[in-house]
């Protein structure tokens, strides 16, 4: 994913708008945010943002130029929340670790900006912070600047990846129909059609658990064993 050609938000000088509002970035960012996690589904449009802020849609496009822009701005937003009260510390294993767990944890609060997060590079100062810490931390483990580069891609790209799947909404009915499905499949299966799952029977039901844990402490292992 390329930020070359990013079109970062436009600085503005904070100015009541004809309705007499004040607005900036982070006022513009919150209410977007609330639309996007309405209840009932997402709610974001440029015309409903600018009834939240009390303000003429026309004037968001002072700050942001389009509504892309703007889910670009909330994204770096939240990757910068996953950084709150982030400090390396026992290693650069545990350290990289409490980073990936951080960003899992913000995706979940937030689980219809997942996608987002997940597909698009911001090119922001949050995105770059976590970055230039990431492979920080591998430089200073001893590796190359390619294999820290490299690992750090691997690394962040999984995390965004996984998080996006397990924050993946589903309606009641959806969710119901899935768990019954499971249960009946891992129930019913034949010893002699799929001898190998019969086998672990018991243990099928981790299918529905995730697997960010797990695999978070494969590329880990993965990483050190490399050095």
């Amino acid at each position: 994913m390329s930020g070359a050609d990013r079109v970062r938000p436009t600085r503005v000088r904070r100015r009541p708008t004809r309705a007499g509002v004040v607005l900036d970035h982070d006022r513009i960012i919150d209410a977007a945010l609330r639309l996007i996690e309405a209840p009932g589904g997402n709610a974001l449009t440029m015309r409903r943002l600018g009834v939240e802020v009390g303000a003429d849609p026309t004037a968001v496009y002072r700050y942001f130029r389009d509504l892309d822009t703007l889910l670009i701005a909330i994204t770096d937003r939240l990757i910068g929340e996953a950084l709150e009260g982030f400090a390396p510390a026992g290693g650069w294993a545990a350290s990289l670790r409490d980073m990936g767990e951080r960003v899992h944890r913000a995706m979940q609060r937030h689980p219809r900006m997942a996608l987002l997060m997940a597909s698009r590079f911001t090119a922001g100062p949050n995105e770059l912070r976590l970055a230039d810490i990431g492979v920080g931390l591998l430089l200073d483990a001893g590796f190359s600047g390619p294999d820290a580069v490299r690992h750090y891609r691997d690394f962040i790209e999984t995390v965004l990846a996984i998080a996006a799947i397990d924050v993946t909404e589903l309606t009641p009915a959806q969710q119901r129909a899935e768990d019954d499905a499971l249960e009946h499949a891992f129930s019913s299966l034949s010893a002699e059609e799929y001898p190998h799952l019969s086998a672990v029977r018991e243990n099928l039901p981790e299918v529905a658990a995730s697997p960010f844990p797990g695999v978070l402490d494969k590329l880990i292992d993965a990483m050190s064993a490399s050095r």
